[in-house]
């Protein structure tokens, strides 16, 4: 019986290490989430062409609000994991998972409606070009009926970094962009379904990856106390409203960031197809330097979690420091990358010439987002592991209108175009590190609130009789 436990303890040992180690599934996942998306990308661009390629690249993104949702109030939940474990408080993760459950289920089919309902309305405020509206249409659609899978992926992956496990969530995403890989070939290449086909790979890739993800839990269920019973999903009233407190400012965040990110798209929209693939397209090169830096966030939150909730401010420190020197060798590698290769990468999607000629301008303008996304993804990892998501959204706020502002001062006000709708967009994140770096160097985070004091304690004790 030598099965290693999926709660690793971070409050003890050799910081960088235990970073190291434990991001590398992290970015492994969040390569393999981006390569997920690429696939459907390169496949409809080479099966489609570019009216395929922008109505993919503004699908994806409307459908990123409704991913960024789920994603918010998951890690509302994995927050209170790691604070729950740090402060030695395990047997009680049976009342937080099933609480989670629920509500993730409750807001899946809240979010599935509401994609329905107004898909119309968000197509018309995204100003998506005539050409590619209606298969846009239906990559919403598919995926937006889909969202059960998506927020169930991001519960169980949300759970288990909460854990301190990071090799399973890698194996499930794996999982899935096989299953998405074959059936894009499949449904796009072969049977010539278009981008409903990459649509319909995509949400049966996750789901296979939900139902296995299922299996594990349900195969060592005693190590998250939690029996899949019935009536252990009936949702704990004050757990509920701590996941809730938590998890809509994170939402909330997501939704600020997403809504300006669409207008920044409205803008690119009424310049021509064209620059919207271009964009589209840069989007997906740029999400992978993203996800691998949000690699780093991800291992360094919970692991900043658990050592706030034992009182080692020192460990707290260490982890911080850590998280940003590994965020900056990932975003110069990439940066070398564009600088050196970057038409070819732009190639690996779409070979048409407009295309590839206005890439040279999307990096130029990109460029400059680098510095501060490293230091956003540091300052988020520490906002996190200690519960301060209220912050979290004001800063969110704080960059999406500076995101809009800056977009518009330098595409419109400027006359700087498709170069000047780019810069906005990449200096934003400034709006949301400088903030976040004064605030580690205040040390108020010291005396944060956590979801193990007393509340719970008192709740109990009541419970206890």
């Amino acid at each position: 019986m030598n099965k290693k436990t999926l709660i690793t303890d971070f409050t003890s040992g050799c910081v960088p290490k235990q970073l190291g180690i434990f991001m590398l599934p992290f970015m492994a996942s969040n390569a393999m989430q981006v390569l997920y998306s690429l696939v459907d990308m390169i496949i409809v661009g080479r099966f489609v062409g570019k009216s395929g390629l922008s109505a993919v690249s503004q699908g994806s993104m409307l459908m990123i609000f409704v991913t960024c949702i789920c994603m918010g109030f998951s890690t509302g939940g994995q927050i209170i994991i790691s604070q729950f474990i740090g402060a030695g408080r395990q047997k009680e993760l049976g009342k937080i998972i099933g609480t989670m459950f629920t509500s993730m289920i409750i807001l899946s089919l809240a979010l599935t409606a509401l994609v329905l309902v107004l898909r119309n309305f968000a197509l018309d405020l995204i100003s998506i070009p005539d050409e590619a509206r209606d298969m846009a249409m239906d990559y919403i659609v598919i995926c937006g009926a889909g969202t059960i899978f998506t927020g169930g992926y991001n519960l169980i992956s949300s759970i288990l970094r909460g854990m301190g496990d990071s090799r399973h969530p890698f194996i499930f995403i794996t999982i899935a962009s096989a299953v998405n890989l074959i059936l894009d070939l499949l449904f796009t290449g072969f049977l010539g379904f278009g981008v409903a086909g990459a649509a319909t790979a995509t949400i049966l890739g996750q789901a296979v990856s939900v139902v296995v993800s299922l299996r594990l839990l349900y195969r060592r269920r005693a190590e998250f106390y939690f029996d899949f019973m019935p009536k252990s999903f009936r949702p704990d009233a004050p757990l509920f409203v701590e996941i809730f407190r938590m998890g809509v400012p994170l939402a909330l965040q997501a939704c600020a960031i997403s809504i300006s990110m669409m207008f920044v798209n409205r803008f690119i929209n009424t310049l021509g197809v064209t620059p919207s693939a271009t964009f589209g397209t840069g989007m997906k090169l740029d999400d992978i330097s993203n996800k691998l830096t949000q690699g780093v966030q991800y291992a360094a939150a919970p692991m900043i979690g658990q050592n706030i909730a034992a009182k080692k401010h020192g460990r707290v420190k260490s982890v911080f420091g850590w998280s940003l020197v590994l965020s900056s060798v990932v975003s110069a590698c990439f940066v070398l990358c564009y600088v050196l290769i970057g038409r070819e990468m732009f190639s690996l999607f779409i070979s048409d010439a407009d295309v590839l000629d206005l890439s040279h301008v999307f990096i130029s303008a990109i460029l400059w987002t680098f510095p501060g996304m490293v230091l956003m993804r540091s300052t988020h990892a520490l906002l996190q592991g200690t519960g301060r998501t209220t912050i979290i959204m004001a800063l969110a706020f704080a960059d999406a209108g500076l995101r809009l502002v800056l977009s518009y001062l330098f595409g419109i006000s400027c006359g700087m175009g498709f170069y000047g709708f780019v810069l906005g967009f990449g200096l934003a994140p400034y709006g949301v590190a400088l903030p976040g770096l004064i605030y580690f160097f205040m040390g108020r985070w010291k005396t944060a609130r956590l979801s193990s004091d007393s509340d719970f304690e008192m709740t109990q004790e009541a419970e206890n009789g």
